[in-house]
């Protein structure tokens, strides 16, 4: 008789390196933590300051309340925008309020920004529509390869193209050979728009996942980029899913995986990564092993207004 033989049970995690907190997310949050710190609660945020459930709830206990419409923040109050941008409208009736504004617009999302305003995304992304609104017209929001048979621009002649910066970047360069090809003279930006983090995170998935049976990823579903991370692993056939927390981690997911690849997107904190690992731990694995990759030493200086207490400067 052969030996009964239980079911195999994942052995290893391999952790992605990047993964987590980008430079713009670290900004976005201290900015809010030290707008409380500085001037007490309730802060006002305008949007998720980022798209994380757990970080919002973090910040809600500590006193920031987060609005969508400009009518329920009262005179006087402090107002930050989130990571993602507002639309130049938005910030027009910010301003004409009264409100003390601080903006924590990731600085690459600016860039976006200031190209589109020199030159004159996901639908319903508030990235897409801070840039979006920087115009009043002729711009125009292709999401796909097949968006772009279907616009029509007054001219073609002088057209230029950006991108959502967290998109997934073959999408992006699919969706920019597609407007090359119909509008040869289409003005491309000096540097690509999808940011540093994005697309270190999306290189060490691509990395890891020929190496690993399953890929997790934790995010948020309204995290773009955290989405874009778990395509990018099933476009290499891998399986793959995204948590917002380990609570949402199934077991037959990792029935007869013995490796478990493991990353995180730019808004996710480290806090629920180690609380997955646990997790994964629990179901069998007894080893941890974090691939090489690259050190993300990038920090954006915060808004004038938010010093360090004693006078320091904020970008340290």
């Amino acid at each position: 008789m052969s030996a009964v033989t239980g079911p195999i049970l994942p052995q290893e995690i391999l952790l992605a390196e990047p993964r987590g907190f980008c430079a713009g997310v670290d900004r976005a949050i201290e900015i809010v933590e030290r707008a409380l710190h500085k001037f007490g609660s309730p802060i006002y945020v305008r949007h998720e300051i980022v798209h994380n459930t757990y970080v919002v709830n973090d910040l809600k206990t500590k006193g920031a309340i987060f609005i969508e419409d400009l009518d329920d923040v009262p005179p006087g109050a402090t107002l930050v925008f989130s990571a993602h941008g507002v639309s130049r409208a938005v910030q027009d009736e910010a301003a004409a309020r009264g409100f003390r504004i601080f903006d924590a617009t990731c600085p690459l999302v600016t860039k976006v920004h200031v190209e589109v305003a020199k030159l004159h995304k996901h639908k319903g992304h508030p990235e897409v529509e801070g840039t979006m609104g920087q115009l009043d017209s002729g711009i125009h929001l292709v999401e796909d390869v097949a968006d772009v048979a279907r616009v029509q621009p007054a001219q073609t002649v002088r057209l230029a193209l950006v991108t959502q910066t967290t998109l997934s970047m073959d999408d992006a360069a699919a969706i920019a050979a597609a407007v090359k090809a119909r509008f040869p003279q289409v003005r491309e930006p000096k540097q690509q728009d999808i940011c540093y983090a994005t697309q270190n995170r999306q290189d060490a998935v691509k990395l890891m996942s020929p190496q690993v049976d399953v890929v997790i990823v934790v995010g948020s579903p309204t995290s773009s980029n955290s989405n874009r991370l778990r395509e990018v692993a099933r476009k290499l056939g891998t399986d793959s899913y995204m948590v917002d927390n380990a609570e949402e981690l199934q077991a037959e997911w990792f029935n007869g995986r013995q490796r478990v690849g493991l990353t995180a997107g730019a808004s996710a904190p480290e806090i629920l990564v180690r609380q997955v690992i646990d997790r994964i731990k629990a179901l069998g694995a007894v080893s941890v092993r974090k691939m090489d990759g690259i050190q993300e030493t990038i920090k954006f200086p915060l808004p004038k207004g938010l010093k360090a207490d004693g006078g320091g400067d904020a970008s340290n």
